[in-house]
C-alpha cells in the first residue's frame, strides 16, 4: 500500500494511465473496488493484522453478540460479516449506554488469491484468518 500512497490526486490520472498501459485483466479488480458498499459507521471496531507474508487476521469486537446472531460469508469476491441483533422487548433505563449492540453489515473486497482459512467466535471476539494462495503458475520454479 505504501507504493500507492505516493500518488496523490494531482497525478492520479497518470497512475491510472500507467496501469492501463501495462496490465491485462486488471479491470475486474478496479470494478470490485468501485462497487464497494459504503460503510456509514465504524461499527463494529476491527483490527487487520498481517500474520505473515501470506496470512492475515481480521479481528472484530462483537461484545453483546451471540454466535447465532453473526453471519460470515463470501460472495462475488467480497467478505461479509453481518450481525443481527434484535431489539429488546423492554427498554432498560440506562444511565449510560457505552456498549453498542446493534445490527450491522461490514464488507471487505478480497483478491482472487485470498481465501478464508478459519472463522472463530469466542468471548465476544470474532477472528477471521485470511490466506493468500499463490497459484502454481506464480510459484518459483528452478529450471537449472
Amino acid at each position: 500500500m505504501t507504493n500507492l500512497m505516493k500518488y496523490n490526486a494531482a497525478n492520479l490520472n497518470q497512475f491510472l494511465d500507467l496501469i492501463n498501459r501495462n496490465s491485462i485483466g486488471m479491470n475486474d479488480y478496479f470494478d470490485r473496488l468501485t462497487t464497494i458498499p459504503e460503510t456509514q459507521s465504524n461499527y463494529p471496531p476491527y483490527n487487520l493484522v498481517q500474520v505473515s507474508g501470506q496470512e492475515f487476521r481480521l479481528e472484530l469486537a462483537l461484545a453483546g453478540f451471540k454466535k447465532d446472531e453473526i453471519n460470515v460469508y463470501t460472495q462475488e469476491g467480497k467478505l461479509f460479516v453481518e450481525g443481527n441483533k434484535e431489539e429488546p422487548e423492554t427498554e432498560k433505563d440506562y444511565i449510560h449506554r457505552g456498549v453498542a449492540a446493534r445490527s450491522f453489515t461490514r464488507t471487505w473486497t478480497l483478491t482472487d488469491e485470498t481465501e478464508v482459512g478459519s472463522v472463530v467466535f469466542e468471548d465476544g471476539f470474532l477472528e477471521i484468518t485470511l490466506q493468500k494462495i499463490i497459484p502454481e503458475h506464480h510459484k518459483r520454479k528452478d529450471y537449472l
